[in-house]
Parts: structure tokens; C-alpha cells; sequence
């Protein structure tokens, strides 16, 4: 699966601890870092239910919803790659792409927004999300930080929400959902109901440590306390779908909310301990989780921006 290739890669580039401190980078220069010639890079499709489809290419995973109202899609990715996600969506259905929901302001789930077919589409995201994509700003992965540029207004959500919303849209209740700080401040999850499947955005990376964007307000407790809440609001057989990885369980959300509080513990054992973020790293806080998680985003940048979150709430 090349496509997840391509969406896996990035991320371990785009993380990557060994990068110098002071490294402030372009989205661009960053995508073609990690995949090389995107030009060349594909789309794959798996179905994940009748009338549901997951996307990956560069960037986030795009869920795509068709029926006889039109084509509803999850994120948007990056524009260099839309031609082959339009591509993608017409061998599923001939109508035009009605609404775009954002999971959050990333550029690699939303940069895809300049290139829609604003007179058509309609983005809708959670306020916090919109007003960052209005404003750009740095997202601080540790030891290396990028800037995303602000979007122009025809790029920009024209439908936002605070505390959730829900769509009728393809003979589907879809609900958005949010459940306060997490990956950043303006997550936005997004429950297919009546297909029993979920789309998380970057709350849940798929057999992965997180990225918390801590700058920007993400938190290692939210991000906690949102998987619990989605836990609750789902059964077991409901169809996890990642922002990157692929598709998982209810099953694997539990085991990720597990390792979150065990190594939050530990952190805060160490802070307690006047341990510094070094010390941390350097040690084998993690080494129990790492064969599993050690994967998309890389330990080491999970550690530093877990310490990140957790001194912000202790001062």
C-alpha cells in the first residue's frame, strides 16, 4: 500500500528528533523531504463499509462518504496529490465532493481545502480549527518546527461548531464531535452512525505514539480524556478510522488510552524527581511500549512534547 507508505514516511521524517533545534521549515520543503518526488506519489482506497471508503496518500487518511446526496470527505490532504484523490473519488461515485470536514488545522489534512471547488464545497471544521487556519502559525514537533501559512478565505471552513454538530447527509446522521483540548484545540471527530464508524483525525494514530501540538494548546490529559470520551460514545464493533494508519478497533483505542496514562505517570514521576527532558529521554521510560508504538511518530518527539504538556499544567 503505497499511498500508506507515502502517509507513514512523512511522519517520521516530520518528527524526527535528530533535526536542529533551530530548523524552522516550509510545509513543502517538508513534504519533499519525506517523500521525495511527489509527483509520483498514488492514492490507494480501502472500503470500510457499504457506503464508506478510506483514502491514503500524502498525508492524514481521507474518508470518503457517497449516496444519493453527493460525496462528503474527511480531510483534504495537500494539493499537489488532489488531481489523484479526485481521481480516487470519481471510480467511487460522479458527484461532486458537497461538504469537506476538517478533523483539525493541519496542513496535511487540509492543505487539500485551496484546491476545492469553493463554489460547490462547503468546509466545516471546529471554530478553534478555522481561526488557525485564518491566522498559519508554527507547529513546534519538539526539535523542529514548521510554519504553516494562513489560507485564503476561499480555503477557509464556512461551517464551524463548538461542542459538536450533526449532519443528515447520504441517509446518514453523521455527528461531529469534540471533547476539548487533545492533538490540538480544535479536534474534530467525526461519527458515521449508522455505518458504525468513527473518524478520529490525529486524536489516534494507528499503533502509534501521539503528537500532542502543545503549543497550540494539545494536551497529554485531553488527549486522555477525548479517548475516553469516544470510548464511551461507540460500541465494540464500531470501525476505527485513523488520521494516519490504518484501520483499526475500539479494542485498540483502549490499549493506546493504557500506554497514555502509564507513561504519563511516569513523566510526572520523573518531573517529580527533577529529572530533565534529556535525562528522560535517554532513559527506558518507554521501552515496554516502544515495539508497538515506536512507529509512525517517533518516541523520542513523544516524550518531549508529553514533557511539554505535562510542565505546562504543573506550573
Amino acid at each position: 500500500m503505497r499511498g500508506l507508505f507515502y502517509s507513514l514516511s512523512l511522519l517520521l521524517i516530520l518528527f524526527d528528533t535528530n533535526v536542529s533545534h533551530s530548523k524552522v521549515t516550509t510545509t513543502e520543503e517538508y513534504a519533499r523531504n519525506a517523500w521525495g518526488n511527489l509527483e509520483t506519489a498514488e492514492v490507494t482506497t480501502k472500503k470500510v463499509n457499504e457506503n464508506l471508503f478510506l483514502l491514503y496518500g500524502l498525508g492524514g487518511n481521507i474518508a470518503v462518504s457517497t449516496g444519493d446526496d453527493g460525496v462528503l470527505i474527511v480531510d483534504s490532504q495537500i494539493p499537489i496529490i488532489f488531481p489523484k484523490i479526485m481521481k480516487a473519488i470519481k471510480k467511487l461515485s460522479d458527484d461532486k465532493i458537497i461538504y469537506t470536514i476538517n478533523t483539525h488545522w493541519h496542513w496535511d489534512h487540509s492543505d487539500g481545502n485551496l484546491v476545492l471547488e469553493s463554489d460547490v464545497t462547503k468546509i466545516i471544521s471546529h471554530s478553534n480549527a478555522r481561526e488557525n487556519m485564518q491566522k498559519g502559525g508554527l507547529i513546534n514537533m519538539g526539535t523542529t518546527i514548521l510554519n504553516q501559512e494562513p489560507y485564503p478565505k476561499n480555503a477557509l471552513p464556512v461551517i464551524t461548531h463548538e461542542n459538536g454538530m450533526s449532519l443528515y447527509f447520504n441517509d446518514e446522521k453523521i455527528d461531529l464531535l469534540h471533547f476539548g483540548p487533545a492533538h490540538t484545540t480544535g479536534d474534530t471527530i467525526i461519527y458515521f452512525t449508522n455505518q458504525n464508524a468513527i473518524h478520529l483525525g490525529d486524536v489516534f494514530f494507528s499503533n502509534s505514539y501521539p503528537f500532542i501540538d502543545v503549543d497550540n494548546g494539545g494536551s497529554l490529559t485531553g488527549m486522555i480524556n477525548y479517548l475516553e470520551k469516544i470510548v464511551l460514545v461507540v460500541d465494540k464493533d464500531t470501525i476505527v478510522m485513523p488520521g494516519h494508519g490504518e484501520i483499526s478497533s475500539i479494542n485498540d483505542i483502549k490499549e493506546t488510552i493504557k500506554m497514555l496514562k502509564v507513561i504519563k505517570g511516569r513523566i510526572l514521576r520523573s518531573i517529580k524527581n527533577n529529572n530533565s527532558l534529556e535525562q528522560i529521554i535517554s532513559s527506558d521510560i518507554t521501552k515496554d511500549y516502544d515495539e508497538k508504538y515506536n512507529t509512525i511518530l517517533l518516541r523520542d518527539t513523544f516524550i518531549d512534547r508529553a514533557y511539554a504538556s505535562l510542565k505546562k499544567e504543573l506550573n
